[in-house]
């Protein structure tokens, strides 16, 4: 009597009814096509994320152009009270034959002309403009911290040396302006009626 063994039982999978498959049931790949093997299941709280680092940037409009946008019209405001409220009038006609005491420079230059009521003319006209100009170039240089920061509140060096250069310009310019009256002596502004009096 010879056994005869019966075929090993094969597992059949029906397919799945279309009305109820669900998202899972439409991305099974059969193994046979996988180009991998599942080694694990991992709970989705246990992977772990990446958080985005939080992006500085803004755009350009409506951010920047509003305050630009913003600093021009405070900047028009503030020129138009002072073309009110100062008084700027014009000297008497030129006459060729009286030359003027000492005649202010444009206001830009007039920094240096403070400087000249001060110093030697080697030394306000030549030494002190080098001095500014290689010094504002060599900035970078000197705050050597960080050179791939980007941000003014990191390069504390830079700004605090370029700030104090900006004030002192800024400082012989006005007194130029507002403090030097006739023959380049030193006047005090003075208020009237009709406004602030300085000589130009």
């Amino acid at each position: 009597m010879s056994d005869t063994k019966s075929p090993p039982e094969r597992r059949v999978v029906l397919p799945v009814d279309p009305s109820r498959r669900t998202e899972i049931d439409k991305q099974r790949v059969p193994m046979s096509a996988r180009p991998y093997r599942l080694l694990a299941l991992v709970k989705q709280d246990a992977v772990v994320r990446v958080q985005k680092e939080p992006d500085d940037t803004v755009m350009t409009w409506p951010h920047l152009l509003t305050i630009e946008f913003l600093a021009a019209g405070m900047m028009t405001i503030f020129l138009l009270l002072m073309g009110l409220f100062i008084n700027a009038p014009l000297e008497n006609i030129a006459n060729g034959n009286i030359t003027p005491a000492v005649a202010k420079a444009p206001w830009y230059f007039l920094g240096l002309q403070e400087l000249l009521a001060y110093f030697h003319p080697t030394v306000a006209g030549v030494l002190a403009p080098t001095f500014v100009l290689v010094g504002a170039a060599l900035i970078p240089y000197i705050d050597r911290g960080n050179i791939l920061v980007t941000r003014p509140s990191e390069r504390k060096t830079a700004v605090v040396l370029f700030t104090l250069f900006c004030i002192l310009g800024l400082a012989l310019t006005f007194i130029g302006i507002f403090f030097r009256g006739p023959g380049y002596s030193f006047v005090i502004p003075y208020w009237n009626s009709t406004g602030l009096h300085f000589s130009l």
